[in-house]
């Protein structure tokens, strides 16, 4: 048997610790997890209007909503957020609310990646949702604000946020290798990571649900051993 290696004290609070498997002394070997706890956002006041990347501040009133999220992420973490300003003060909120974590935000002890922003959604960003129907005739998505293929003028596809979602991942954990990490960041970003970890077509993992401040938690497994090399843990759990 292998024994998943890592953090003791990563998983602990209301989505527990990962389980602990014996290790094998002859083999000398371990698997290792890498966690991913993301975490979207707090509301934004968009009016009615589309605003990707455009850089608006979020509402961090909701106190039960922060002390949830404090009481279930981990106490010893990489913090990472886009370079978006709603990323940082969530980071900075759920902090305020008794997790520990690093000051300022962004800062020496908390990465910026700007790889980790909401998709660009280019001339689009400022139109209210009923202008993008009319300007397209009607056509609508259920899930988005275009299809994942699609690249709005001026701005780019969700294929494309995964390509650059998932290249930042990778660096990511082959850095922190074995680490918890706390990646406050968007909808799109983390949809794009399911894409990923679970190999999906780009347009099934825009029906995923991703709530404000909810928690998404994916695991990289390294080591030997047969099956897939990402767990995915938790899909938009919300801290109440």
């Amino acid at each position: 048997m292998k024994r998943i290696a890592g953090n003791p004290d990563g998983g602990r609070g209301l989505l527990g610790l990962i389980a602990q498997r014996g290790q094998t002394p002859a083999e000398g070997v371990q698997t290792r997890a890498t966690r991913m706890w993301w975490v979207r956002h707090a509301p934004v006041a968009h009016g009615g209007r589309i605003y990707g990347q455009t850089d608006l501040s979020c509402d961090c009133s909701d106190t039960a909503a922060f002390t949830g999220l404090a009481e279930m992420l981990p106490r010893r973490a990489v913090w990472v957020t886009s370079n978006l300003r709603r990323t940082h003060e969530t980071a900075s909120a759920i902090i305020r609310a008794g997790l520990i974590g690093p000051q300022p935000i962004p800062g020496p002890e908390a990465l910026e990646i700007a790889d980790f922003a909401e998709q660009h959604f280019g001339e689009w960003q400022g139109l209210a949702f009923e202008e993008l129907d009319r300007l397209r005739g009607g056509e609508f998505h259920r899930f988005w604000h275009s299809p994942a293929h699609e690249t709005p003028p001026g701005g780019e596809s969700f294929v494309a946020v995964i390509e650059r979602v998932s290249r930042a991942v990778h660096q990511l954990v082959d850095t922190h290798a074995g680490d918890d990490i706390i990646a406050v960041a968007h909808g799109g970003t983390i949809r794009a990571a399911l894409a990923l970890a679970l190999g999906l077509d780009p347009e099934a993992a825009l029906a995923f649900t991703v709530e404000n401040c909810s928690i998404t938690r994916i695991d990289r497994i390294d080591g030997p051993g047969m099956g897939h090399g990402w767990r995915v843990v938790t899909v938009n759990r919300l801290p109440r």
